[in-house]
This record gives C-alpha cells, sequence and structure tokens, in this order.
C-alpha cells in the first residue's frame, strides 16, 4: 500500500513539474540592446564588473542551462530583472536607483549574491580583485564605502 501511494505521489509532482515547464514570465530572459555604459575609470574595473556584476546589472546576462527550468528559472528571471532594477550598467543613460551604493555593497559582501557563487565561480573575486573593484566602482560611479567620504565632504 505504501509504495502505491509513493508512487502516485511521484507520479503526481513529475506531471507537475512538468506543467510549470509551460507557464510563460513576462519579459522572460531578454537580453535588450545596451544604451550606454558607465565612463569606466580603466579596463580592469569594467573587466571586474563584468565578471562579478554583469549577469545581473546589465542587459548583456548569460543565460545559464538552468535559467530553462522552472522553477529554478523563476529565481533567477527575477533577480535578474530586480538587479537591473536597481542597478544597470548597460542602461547608465536612465537614473540608476542605487549606483551610488554599489562601491559599498561589494565592500559589505552582499554583491555577488552567495546563492550566485557556487555556479559562476567566475564571478569570484580574490580580496585584491575585491579591492580594485570597490576602488573603481567609486572612481567611476561615486558613492562611498565604511571609513572613506565622498571627496568634498566634511
Amino acid at each position: 500500500m505504501r509504495a502505491k501511494y509513493l508512487l502516485w505521489l511521484f507520479t503526481g509532482l513529475l506531471v507537475l513539474f512538468i506543467v510549470i515547464q509551460f507557464i510563460p514570465l513576462a519579459g522572460a530572459k531578454t537580453n535588450p540592446p545596451v544604451q550606454a555604459e558607465p565612463q569606466w575609470d580603466s579596463p580592469q574595473t569594467r573587466e571586474l564588473a563584468v565578471r562579478a556584476c554583469y549577469d545581473c546589472h546589465s542587459n548583456e546576462t548569460v543565460w545559464p542551462w538552468y535559467s530553462n527550468v522552472a522553477p529554478i528559472s523563476w529565481l533567477v528571471i527575477h533577480d535578474t530583472m530586480e538587479g537591473r532594477e536597481k542597478l544597470n550598467f548597460s542602461e547608465w543613460n536612465l537614473p540608476q536607483r542605487e549606483a551610488d551604493e554599489a562601491a559599498e555593497t561589494v565592500q559589505d559582501g552582499e554583491m555577488p549574491l552567495k546563492i550566485y557563487l557556487p555556479t559562476h565561480p567566475e564571478a569570484r573575486l580574490t580580496n585584491e580583485e575585491r579591492d580594485q573593484l570597490i576602488q573603481g566602482l567609486i572612481n567611476t560611479i561615486g558613492g562611498e564605502v565604511k571609513g572613506q567620504e565622498r571627496e568634498g565632504e566634511d
């Protein structure tokens, strides 16, 4: 009796998994054209930003294979759309809500997201690279990090 119940449960979950693959997501997996990028302070800053930030904070997202498999795809698409909404290096001609917080979020270890790193080892920065990215973001975008104040402020 227990085996029959488990078979029905497994079959039901399998059917559900197949059905959710057909649920469309509005604006899913798009890469709109790049409109404008920041005037990077150096090619190294841009390269570090591309490695650690661009998948969620640009229109140049590299969509991995698992971004095609629900329900994981829902999380990936949601995080990417939310990231672009907060800061999008490909739409620098538009206001960027949280641009001045970019360096601080990297310094605080909030970015890149911990959940992102296991499947994107290239985004894992050494301490030296992290410090370079932080300083490059400050030089390019502005903002401040703990222990530093913006130029011209007391």
